[in-house]
């Protein structure tokens, strides 16, 4: 299997024969569900070639994870961590395959109905906040991070993955860029997420976040920086059974934008009146990741469908990005 070694995985396992099959969905690491026939994981490896600097690390995802899961926090346990490259061609860990669903298709979401639509994104949000809520240097991360200076540090360093990644011109992204330069908040400390949106969570049958998945740009932080990109999400397209894109936000029932930020708002004590500067750095940060998703795309170096259609995302977030300094 492209990225995965099963015959050097089991050597390292010490297993009998394995079997894996590839998560749909991933832009990003490499996520397979792996199984001997009576245990399954599930590993998470760094993406095939072009791999950004400070991206992608396995140890501090494995870190984070062990810490939050000891917390009680719904994601899922670690088993192992290999940072040898030498075993399936890139660091790996294993961690537990947890239960639930991932719902990533629109149409699925507007088979639940608007109450329980409802349900299901404050349930997320509220998610959210519990995290922002844990004492990092409580649960072992106090070091996870430096949250003084993390707006700025953050400005400084999705610029610099956009300079790595670069394999064609964007227009209005360096001007995005300097914008968001100009006035930079100073923000709060937590433990943040720095990828949180629905089709990152699982989701159990009571309609409840069972797992927060996908840790790679965890960090502490500002935590208004993950709720502005949960509701930069919430707007962006997702494709429905017949291929056609719509944005969860569209779906009857689901909350809207100043209602997801008053939920957030009353469950963390935090405020969130004015969130047009955040909300315009996820739609900056959004807009690189999916420019290094989309140079792998022509270097040939993905796995799986769908990255065809990544390159066109870009250009919308950057519009977005820039509506919402003018608002």
């Amino acid at each position: 299997m492209k990225g995965l070694n099963l015959d050097a995985l089991r050597s390292f396992l010490g297993t009998g024969p394995l079997s894996a099959t590839m998560f749909a969905g991933g832009r990003s690491n490499l996520t397979y569900a792996v199984t001997d026939g009576e245990t399954r994981w599930v590993l998470r490896r760094p993406p095939l070639g072009h791999v950004l600097p400070t991206a992608h690390d396995m140890v501090r995802e494995h870190r984070v994870l062990s810490a939050l899961s000891a917390a009680g926090f719904p994601c899922p346990a670690p088993v192992r961590l290999c940072t040898d490259p030498g075993v399936i061609g890139a660091p790996f860990y294993l961690m537990e395959h947890a239960p639930g669903r991932i719902y990533r298709d629109v149409t699925d979401l507007e088979d639940l109905g608007p109450e329980r639509m409802h349900r299901l994104v404050l349930d997320l949000v509220d998610t959210l906040a519990d995290l922002h809520a844990l004492d990092p240097a409580a649960i072992g991360l106090g070091d996870f991070g430096r949250p003084q200076g993390f707006n700025e540090r953050q400005v400084r360093r999705w610029k610099k993955q956009l300079d790595a990644s670069r394999s064609r011109e964007v227009t209005g992204i360096d001007e995005l860029h300097a914008r968001l330069a100009v006035h930079i908040p100073e923000g709060d400390g937590a433990v943040v997420h720095g990828d949180f949106r629905l089709d990152n969570v699982l989701i159990d049958d009571n309609l409840e976040v069972s797992a927060v998945l996908d840790w790679e740009m965890s960090t502490l932080g500002d935590p208004l920086s993950d709720v502005a990109l949960m509701q930069v999400y919430a707007g962006r397209p997702l494709l429905d059974q017949n291929g056609e894109p719509r944005a969860p936000l569209t779906v009857p029932g689901h909350p809207t934008l100043p209602e997801m930020a008053t939920r957030y708002a009353e469950r963390s004590k935090r405020d969130v009146s004015d969130l047009h500067w955040y909300v315009a750095f996820a739609c900056f940060k959004l807009a690189v990741i999916l420019e290094g998703v989309h140079y792998r795309y022509v270097q040939g170096q993905t796995v799986g469908a769908g990255f065809d259609a990544v390159g066109s995302m870009v250009a919308p977030l950057v519009t977005q990005g820039h509506e919402a300094l003018e608002e």
